[in-house]
């Protein structure tokens, strides 16, 4: 059955069914995996969610960057049903197959830098953070890494060590893995005035030369845009300033793009927004198959190439169906046509979110690239963070058929990640009802 593109509301959210479903649901799963609005999702397409109950949402989260592509997107749903036809799985490292060399090939074409790649294939970001600290270790011979304040990596062992916040990610699931050292992150909004991307920089450098010492570093990762930290960009000049340090010290410099990435940004990496910001190793996930799970590594070929043969790898890293769906997507992106969708939509987004922002002083700032947009609530008039403020935007949003995604280290941001083939007004009618819910406060 075909999806319009359009909110159509035939219940309350969550209906009756959802709610059925959600009684079940805490029967029988566990309670530690928790659900932001409890409306069970029946069919998407494009950028509408039809639930149970036959209600049809607006998504701007995309499951968090997922399905930048767009939900059900008929190339990644054709190349998937002919693969799912030919192999479902052989292990790659055991008797390869084409896909994963043809997403290994457009990753080492696209992502930046001008110098000879490779690539490795994994199952989630979480799994391609772990590999990407591996690889940068088994490299360089030194076992510490370096993460940014208000970065978030994922939920393994080593990756919670490497999150910064830790409510809900890391409490009571510890010891965590030994090292890994936290540093200053630029963060425009709340930095002292008029700090430049060099200046926090160097505070970072210091940081990490007196408290670690860069000889025992072996990589440092950062996001370009962070994700769950609450889409904070960094000020122009510290990603390259932290890479041009990194490299006179023979340090990794790793870009986690696991949200960023793949044309979320309006480029294909967010990477290429700092001239001259190369890093040696670009994690990839999320957006990069359309909802399948599928995750990479690519970077200088020398560092890739570091690991002893079958060092890499695992069951189901590089699926053949998952990577069928990354191909059909990366040929899309080459293709031509979605940087721009990405463009369009910033353009939309960036216009309303300034001039909600001049309306209502509980919004503090607004930051984002692309389709990667935010907005941080503070108490009028100040800094403080004001996570209910956040808490009542959103159910006033969910309860309306829009579904937003909070995110910060103190909770009182509002993440904006709608897929990429939303048309304008269906973003327009999801903005008008945020901003309905930022007036009730």
């Amino acid at each position: 059955m075909e999806i319009t593109q359009e909110l159509k509301l035939v219940t309350a959210i969550p209906g009756p069914k959802s709610l059925e479903l959600h009684k079940k649901k805490q029967q029988e799963v566990s309670h530690g995996v928790g659900t932001m609005l409890p409306v069970y999702i029946e069919r998407a397409h494009g950028a509408v969610l039809v639930d149970v109950d036959g209600n049809q949402l607006i998504d701007l989260g995309s499951g968090i960057g997922v399905v930048t592509i767009g939900h059900t997107n008929q190339q990644v749903v054709d190349a998937v049903m002919d693969q799912v036809q030919k192999l479902t799985h052989s292990l790659f490292t055991v008797t390869p197959y084409i896909p994963y060399i043809q997403v290994c090939e457009i990753l080492n074409r696209r992502t930046p830098g001008n110098f000879e790649k490779r690539s490795a294939l994994f199952n989630s970001g979480a799994e391609a953070v772990e590999n990407a600290v591996k690889i940068a270790r088994k490299f360089t011979g030194r076992g510490e890494i370096a993460v940014f304040d208000h970065g978030y990596h994922g939920r393994t062992n080593l990756t919670m060590a490497m999150n910064f916040k830790a409510n809900p990610y890391n409490n009571g699931f510890g010891p965590f893995a030994p090292g890994v050292h936290h540093v200053p992150m630029s963060y425009p909004f709340r930095d002292p005035a008029g700090m430049t991307g060099e200046e926090a920089a160097r505070r970072a450098i210091t940081y990490m030369e007196k408290r670690v010492g860069a000889e025992s570093l072996a990589a440092v990762i950062i996001e370009p845009v962070q994700g769950e930290g609450g889409f904070i960009v960094p000020a122009p000049g510290f990603l390259k300033t932290i890479a041009d340090w990194a490299a006179k010290n023979g340090i990794v410099m790793v870009a986690d793009e696991v949200q960023s990435g793949i044309a979320r940004t309006g480029k294909w990496f967010a990477s290429e927004w700092e001239e001259g910001f190369e890093p040696d190793l670009v994690i990839i996930a999320k957006g990069i198959a359309g909802g399948m799970p599928i995750s990479a590594v690519t970077g200088r070929a020398e560092i890739m190439d570091a690991s002893h043969p079958g060092g890499l790898g695992g069951t189901y890293g590089g699926n053949p169906v998952a990577a069928a769906a990354a191909v059909a997507v990366l040929n899309q992106l080459e293709a031509g046509g979605v940087l721009e969708q990405a463009e369009r939509i910033e353009k939309i987004l960036t216009a309303r979110l300034a001039q909600m922002k001049s309306k209502y002083p509980v919004i503090g700032d607004v930051r984002g690239r692309g389709a990667m947009q935010a907005i941080e609530f503070v108490e009028p008039g100040t800094l403080n963070p004001n996570a209910k403020a956040v808490e009542i935007v959103s159910k006033y949003s969910h309860s309306h058929g829009v579904v937003i995604l909070s995110a910060g280290t103190h909770g009182n941001v509002i993440r904006f990640l709608p897929p990429l083939v939303i048309n304008d007004a269906l973003l327009n009618q999801a903005l008008d009802i945020v901003e309905a819910g930022i007036a009730s406060l």
